[in-house]
């Protein structure tokens, strides 16, 4: 009989595996470490869905309001990744009472991957965002099994990428 169990990284555990180069954060600010997470910052630009086709724009230092129940693709500022931990992107619970949604679907990021997450954003009311404002968290998972590293589809792009599935309405 075996057993597992579900270890989390601690912030301190995050910070000791940076430094061993098994986890990156880059840039890393220690202030934007929590007790088993990691603050992330959204990058500069933004997708915008407008019926059947998709427009990108700079987030305007002023800000960029969020339309209510309309998905809208973004990016990580950071580049995030590890090649020993899987590794879980989630919202802030500061912004989901606010009426976020981060990372609709796909919140898993798998072991070997590392670059600037696609972050899928939709909002239950208007709301406002900033260029480089902290908006998500990511923890570090260990893995049970042998890890073989995630190579594949969408772990290659630093910019906010479209779904690759064609023809679905």
């Amino acid at each position: 009989m075996w057993s597992c169990s579900k270890v989390i990284l601690t912030g301190d555990e995050i910070i000791k595996e940076i430094k061993k180069s098994n986890i990156t954060i880059t840039p890393f600010n220690k202030n934007q470490i929590n007790p088993n997470s990691y603050n992330y910052r959204i990058g500069e630009e933004i997708v915008v869905f407008s019926k059947s086709r998709m427009k990108k724009e700079k987030i305007p230092k002023k800000g960029f309001v969020l339309k209510p129940h309309q998905i809208y693709l973004a990016s990580t500022y950071e580049i995030l990744g590890s090649k020993k931990y899987a590794m879980s992107l989630i919202g802030r619970s500061s912004l989901g009472r606010l009426g976020l949604f981060l990372q609709v679907s796909a919140n898993l990021g798998h072991t070997g991957s590392k670059h600037s997450w696609t972050l899928e954003l939709v909002s239950a009311k208007s709301l406002r965002i900033y260029p480089n404002m902290i908006i998500g968290q990511i923890s570090f998972w260990d893995n049970y099994g042998n890890i073989i590293p995630y190579r594949k589809s969408y772990s290659k792009y630093n910019k906010p990428k479209q779904s690759k599935l064609r023809g679905l309405k």
